[in-house]
């Protein structure tokens, strides 16, 4: 029998012109995946007003403390939400990552 492919991640959250998809990876290895819309200019701006991510401003833009409700501060907990466009480690910070569809950005809670 064929497997049947998986269509039930399409959570999709907000309004607006643009698209992405976003994918959280916690510390405990769930994944959660949404499908994001917006008229935000930067990805931060995007999930700040979706209540997916919340933070402080630091030296270097916004430092994420919480995604999807789940924190990790590193001097807590020895682990840190990083964020990814593409699987890659981002070179921006979220909030300073301008939407660009096609992308799929993402958080993943790493070990310092």
């Amino acid at each position: 029998e064929a497997a049947e492919i998986s269509t039930e991640s399409a959570n999709i959250l907000g309004e607006g012109a643009k698209t992405f998809d976003f994918t959280v990876l916690d510390g405990d290895g769930n994944e959660s995946a949404y499908t994001i819309k917006t008229d935000a200019e930067t990805v931060g701006e995007a999930l700040i007003e979706l209540k997916l991510i919340e933070g402080e401003d630091g030296p270097y833009g916004l430092y994420v403390k919480s995604v999807g409700g789940k924190r990790y501060d590193y001097d807590e907990h020895g682990k840190y939400w990083a964020f990814f466009v593409d699987g890659e480690y981002a070179i921006t910070g979220v909030d300073a990552t301008p939407i660009e569809e096609g992308k799929v950005y993402s958080f993943q809670a790493v070990e310092g």
